[in-house]
């Protein structure tokens, strides 16, 4: 199984980015599928996560969606801020993706 993000890169603060978790192989375990960042310095945070089927995000700005043909989740990010610089990483089970830069100018 692997994971590969996409969707990063530079924006100004008050927009939007959308990233994509694509997942090959046979195994999409929703459930506990889920974002995670890094900003330099600090330690990785959860973002957004799927349990019992269910997304939910820690930042109202942000939503985490899927779709289940392509074996794709999404976060769909509004509003960014600065402070929402980090490296984005999507976990699935044990594995986890390279991650994908945003970053945020003000």
């Amino acid at each position: 199984v692997q994971l590969v993000e996409s969707g990063g890169g530079s924006v100004q603060a008050g927009g939007s980015l959308r990233l994509s978790c694509a997942v090959s192989g046979r195994t999409f375990s929703i459930n506990g599928m889920g974002w995670y960042r890094q900003a330099p310095g600090k330690q990785r945070e959860l973002v957004a996560t799927f349990t019992s089927g269910c997304g939910s995000s820690n930042y109202p700005r942000f939503a985490i969606s899927r779709d289940n043909a392509k074996k794709t989740i999404y976060l769909q990010m509004n509003s960014l801020k600065p402070e929402d610089t980090a490296v984005y990483y999507c976990k699935m089970g044990a594995c986890w993706g390279l991650g994908t830069q945003v970053t945020v100018s003000s």
